[in-house]
């Protein structure tokens, strides 16, 4: 076990002598972290923890009590084959999440970026993208293969299907049950899942200028207002994307969409 500060190790706690742990990394009561598991400086692990597999956590994150990170994917087809999972840096995961390995038959890695926050009973499947500075509230669940873009929010009790890709800097209304990919930018809510508008006010935290959003909520109304066919969207919305790189991170999601855009 490699670790420069044996006292940030509770004494119940079980840490195989093979784990990599960093500088000032802490490990709560009763926890057990297993022999491939590496964790980054200044992480800490709460009471009660499991955490095994090939897993890698980066630095400085705060994983709370009743987690379970690395654990075998719940796919039938899964027959022990070496798969992973990958944290990144400065998360922030809540009591009683679940994060589990990669399947082969994807890339074999479930994949969480840096400075999520992370919300209490949030599951988060086999093969799954993450990417950075998410919010994904209490008890929302991810199934297997689930790709979610840069500054995403997802509200508590939500259900994402697989295969679904949900775009950055969209938002996504409380117990939503999401069957579709959700286009960046756009919020969505209510039941059916309905596209709402624009995430204008997010969108104006993180930096993004009055024209910038102007062209946003243009190529909103192209997509969703204009009666259009998807098809004819598409076509109009290149078009506007020749002089708004903002607007091309939709038309590129569009071209990469399978399952059908909530719409």
């Amino acid at each position: 076990m490699q670790f420069a500060n044996r006292s940030l190790i509770h004494p119940t706690a079980i840490v195989d002598p093979r784990a990599r742990l960093g500088h000032n990394v802490s490990v709560g009561a009763y926890s057990v972290i297993d022999g491939d598991v590496e964790i980054g400086a200044g992480s800490s692990v709460g009471h009660h923890c499991v955490i095994t597999g090939n897993t890698c956590i980066g630095i400085e994150n705060r994983i709370f009590h009743f987690v379970s990170l690395g654990e075998a994917n719940q796919d039938k087809k899964y027959n022990n084959e070496p798969t992973r999972l990958e944290i990144g840096d400065r998360n922030t995961i809540r009591e009683y999440c679940s994060f589990n390995r990669g399947t082969i038959q994807d890339h074999g890695v479930t994949t969480i970026g840096s400075d999520n926050w992370l919300m209490a009973y949030v599951h988060i499947a086999h093969d799954c993208v993450v990417g950075n500075n998410t919010t994904i509230a209490n008890c929302t669940q991810l199934a297997g293969h689930v790709q979610v873009g840069d500054w995403a929010t997802l509200g508590g009790f939500t259900g994402v299907h697989q295969f679904v890709k949900i775009g950055a800097h969209a938002m996504c209304g409380v117990s939503s049950v999401v069957l579709m990919d959700i286009p960046p930018y756009v919020t969505v809510g209510g039941a059916p899942l309905a596209a709402v508008g624009v995430n204008s006010e997010g969108l104006k935290r993180r930096g993004y200028l009055p024209e910038q959003i102007a062209n946003l909520k243009r190529a909103y109304k192209t997509l969703y207002r204009s009666g259009m066919t998807l098809a004819e969207a598409k076509a109009a919305l290149a078009i506007e994307a020749i002089d708004a790189p903002e607007v091309r991170v939709l038309t590129d999601f569009l071209s990469q969409s399978t399952r059908g855009i909530v719409r």
